[in-house]
């Protein structure tokens, strides 16, 4: 029997529409008697997704909501939610996902497992509307893997070893991995703590990656189980800024970048995003004859040159 007050567990709202309530509602339902608290951190949404959950009554568990006034990025607000537990682990739950029965015992379990001592994140098992295995783990990258992606060669079927997420794998079998995605990312909180939590120049996109290099730095692996399942619609809110999604893509992977590579692979890894990868984007937009990708693409790259004339401690 697994002991009360383990988890708590972190979600940051941002017009998720019903998504919201759609995670609370599963978490009320397969939370296993794990929880200490469910924390939301609304970075400023203007729907009424709050609206949804700000009454629910009897949960079986303590649900605090922090509303920001301003959108703090994804790895600030979890931190910020972070701040305000004690409980023994973290989990950073999209709102775009639903627990099924034993999405938090089973992972627990492993983590509580004194032979597990050495795992200091684990993954689950995420499935799509189509109840599909998602490909939720990835490998560390390289300069070889960002350049491949920029130039689209990483789609090729034999090329896939230079695609950051694991998709040549069948995500059938747990195994220890590089990195699992944040959509479900369960970490000992000691170790969040001990590492500063997310790195917060990531506003967002791979603060989750650069924390998984972290913690594998500092001695500890991160393990995917495939006996446990949640359902993962994938995309998220972000879907609804097109632009600006592929400007903060962008610029978590030159943050990534220059805090992790050589500072020779960084300042290559600069030219390729600058000089290369957006001909690429701008052709490929031209061949499905999409303007709105094309004018997407361009309003990235204007706002990632305004971010990159201004940045400080970004370069070394």
């Amino acid at each position: 029997m697994i002991s009360s007050n383990l988890l708590s567990i972190v979600i940051v709202n941002w017009n998720s529409g019903g998504q919201l309530l759609d995670v609370i509602d599963s978490i009320v339902l397969h939370h296993s008697e794990l929880l200490v608290t469910v924390i939301i951190i609304d970075n400023a949404s203007s729907d009424d997704s709050l609206n949804q959950i700000i009454n629910l009554k009897n949960l079986p568990f303590n649900l605090q909501i922090i509303r920001n006034v301003d959108n703090k990025g994804f790895g600030a607000a979890c931190n910020q939610g972070a701040a305000l537990v004690t409980s023994e682990y973290l989990l950073f739950l999209n709102p775009d996902t639903k627990l099924f029965e034993q999405s938090l015992s089973i992972p627990i379990a492993y983590m509580q497992d004194p032979e597990n001592g050495d795992v200091g994140i684990v993954g689950i098992q995420l499935l799509d509307e189509k109840n599909r295995i998602g490909r939720s783990c990835a490998r560390f990258p390289t300069l070889k893997i960002f350049s491949a992606h920029a130039l689209g060669i990483s789609r090729l079927p034999s090329l896939s070893y230079l695609n950051v997420l694991m998709t040549e794998w069948s995500h059938d079998e747990t195994q220890v991995v590089d990195h699992v995605i944040g959509a479900f990312f369960l970490i000992r909180r000691n170790i969040f703590k001990s590492l500063g939590g997310f790195d917060e120049r990531f506003f967002v996109y791979l603060e989750d990656l650069d924390l998984s290099l972290r913690v594998r730095r500092a001695g500890y692996l991160c393990v995917y189980l495939a006996e446990a399942q949640a359902y993962h619609i994938g995309g998220g809110t972000s879907r609804q800024v097109k632009a600006r999604r592929l400007f903060y893509s962008l610029h978590s992977r030159l943050l990534y970048g220059f805090k992790h590579f050589s500072s020779l692979d960084a300042w290559c890894l600069l030219f390729v995003t600058l000089a290369i990868e957006p001909w690429t984007r701008l052709a490929l937009a031209l061949f499905k004859t999409s303007w709105r990708d094309a004018q997407h693409t361009l309003k990235a790259y204007g706002l990632l040159l305004q971010s990159l004339s201004k940045a400080k401690s970004f370069w070394r």
